[in-house]
């Protein structure tokens, strides 16, 4: 057994309290990750862990295995320090949003994660930024720990590398394509899972719509920007994933930039490139990423960050 799972067994042992979260409007991984590392807890260890998610989750997600563990912060009774907070594919520590001060009181937090960040928060860090997915290590961890596990477990940890991957479109290398395959090899039925997925309210759908349909054109058509107002914004499913993928597939675009005004002077930035690296535009905007699928938050105007984020694509 590894070192680093030995240690992370030890301080899940040794904690009467636990609490886990992940990044600001959860996506797939995150939230999937979550469940599924509070579930092999408790099959192992019969502790209950408390999870907490601070802005959106996306619709699509609503009925995935054991949804209902996972609580909006400000509805829990956080006054109380937990001995172990584990925080799950936060990427920067501006993704984690309200759940912070509860992480930063924990007696000891331990990160785990497959994000670039040279700038950790956890006592303890287990990360991979080679990874595909946060689910991947998790993974890792549950085969060299010898845990038990349960179709909730499975079906959390393949939801959370598809929704990750873009249904492997974004797979890094083979992987997660061999985690995959154990997993179907022990009964999950991937067609099923997609087809949990596909549930979005009609508002969701026809906002995403707008927000493709009125997008902004630049550098010869080689990067799409699509604003989301305030008003549209509470529509978006998440993190608009889908209305980025469609903006994507246009002929000629290699930069898709989406503006998200979130709240006043607060706007979400979602980058994504089909070939060539974007994190450090995301860095230079105070957040982070992969490569070539990354995003901040900046308090600012909308103009401005729009301005500044043309700004910053010029001569790529």
């Amino acid at each position: 057994m590894k070192n680093e799972t030995k240690f992370l067994i030890e301080k899940i042992k040794s904690a009467n309290t636990i609490l886990l979260s992940a990044h600001k409007n959860m996506d797939g991984d995150a939230l999937c990750s979550v469940l599924a590392l509070y579930q092999l807890i408790y099959l192992n260890y019969g502790k209950e862990c408390v999870c907490i998610y601070d802005g959106n989750v996306p619709e699509a997600l609503r009925y995935v295995p054991l949804r209902g563990r996972a609580h909006y912060f400000e509805q829990v009774d956080l006054s109380q320090p937990f001995d172990l907070a584990i925080l799950l594919d936060y990427g920067t520590v501006n993704n984690i949003g309200g759940t912070r001060p509860a992480l930063d009181a924990a007696k000891f937090l331990i990160e785990i994660d497959h994000h670039k960040n040279d700038n950790r928060i956890g006592n303890f860090c287990i990360d991979d930024d080679t990874a595909a997915a946060t689910a991947c290590l998790l993974y890792n961890i549950m085969r060299d720990a010898n845990w038990e596990y349960d179709d909730k477990v499975l079906n959390l940890l393949a939801l959370a590398i598809l929704t990750d991957t873009g249904n492997f479109k974004y797979a890094k290398d083979g992987r997660s394509l061999r985690i995959m395959a154990d997993l179907v090899d022990q009964g999950i039925e991937i067609h099923r899972l997609l087809e949990l997925l596909s549930n979005k309210p009609r508002k969701t759908i026809q906002t995403e719509a707008s927000v493709v349909a009125n997008a902004e054109f630049y550098f010869k058509n080689r990067m799409a920007l699509a604003i989301v107002d305030a008003d549209a914004y509470k529509h978006l499913d998440g993190r608009g994933e889908t209305a980025l993928s469609l903006l994507g597939q246009i002929k000629g675009v290699e930069f898709i930039v989406m503006l998200k005004h979130q709240k006043e002077n607060q706007i979400g930035v979602s980058i994504r490139s089909k070939h060539v690296p974007i994190n450090k535009i995301a860095e230079r905007l105070g957040g982070g990423g992969h490569m070539c699928a990354a995003g901040a938050v900046v308090y600012d105007s909308l103009e401005n960050v729009k301005n500044k984020v043309i700004q910053m694509f010029q001569g790529m």
